[in-house]
């Protein structure tokens, strides 16, 4: 089903209320209900103490994926859930996505047998290119009753240095569609303050650079021969 439209108010002021850990997840991740005015949402809430640390990572991971939803926003193609941080949650501050109804069969790779998911993967392949996302798995990829495609799980994302692992390389050598080369354009002149505020300056700039390198070259890469380019597990 589409989001509610009062969504992000009901994540950024409703009485926010644990429900259990997500399984599989190996990072601290739980699902919630929030309720504002006996509007109920469930959500997935992701508190910065549950991260366990990592060595190509710095510590954060619940901003990038603020950050993730507010680039996508900013862009306005709208490919990740609402996305908000909350200081007063029950197990601290941290992230608060709108839980996506989907089906949980569905996945990248059974959505991609599909032409007419085509278009929304690629447009993943590209919002993955410019959050330098470093885990795009396959069920990272959600697809709701509308036939709407979501990318979850963007807190790998942001680094300064070349970290792109993802199951989405059908689409390369493809062009960027061009629809979507004036948000990067936006993006390369100046990173939204609601962007930038959550990121360090060199993240910043390194998104900068990301932006103004696609302009340079409309085109989604191939796998670097010699980084990883696939995320583990693949689904």
């Amino acid at each position: 089903m589409s989001a509610p439209p009062d969504a992000i108010a009901i994540l950024s002021a409703g009485e926010v209320e644990v429900e259990g850990r997500m399984p599989w997840s190996s990072n601290g991740t739980f699902l919630a209900s929030v309720c504002l005015a006996g509007t109920a949402l469930s959500a997935v809430y992701k508190p910065g103490r549950g991260e366990r640390p990592l060595w190509d990572f710095p510590g954060g991971l619940f901003r990038r994926e603020v950050a993730a939803y507010e680039l996508s926003r900013f862009l306005g193609w709208d490919l990740v859930p609402e996305t908000i941080l909350r200081a007063d949650a029950p197990l601290g501050k941290g992230s608060l996505q709108r839980f996506v109804d989907a089906d949980f069969s569905e996945h990248y790779f059974t959505l991609m047998e599909r032409p007419e998911h085509h278009d929304q993967l690629r447009d993943m392949a590209v919002l993955d290119l410019l959050l330098n996302n470093a885990d795009r798995k396959s069920g990272h990829c959600l697809v709701d009753a509308d036939g709407r495609i979501w990318g979850i799980d963007n807190g790998l994302s942001f680094h300064v240095e070349p970290k792109l692992r993802t199951v989405i390389w059908d689409f390369a050598g493809h062009p960027v569609p061009d629809r979507l080369l004036e948000g990067i354009g936006r993006v390369a002149e100046a990173v939204p303050d609601s962007v930038a505020g959550l990121l360090e300056d060199d993240e910043t700039a390194a998104l900068t650079r990301r932006a103004r390198s696609i302009l340079a070259r409309p085109v989604l890469p191939a796998p670097h021969p010699e980084r990883r380019p696939y995320p583990w597990p693949m689904v």
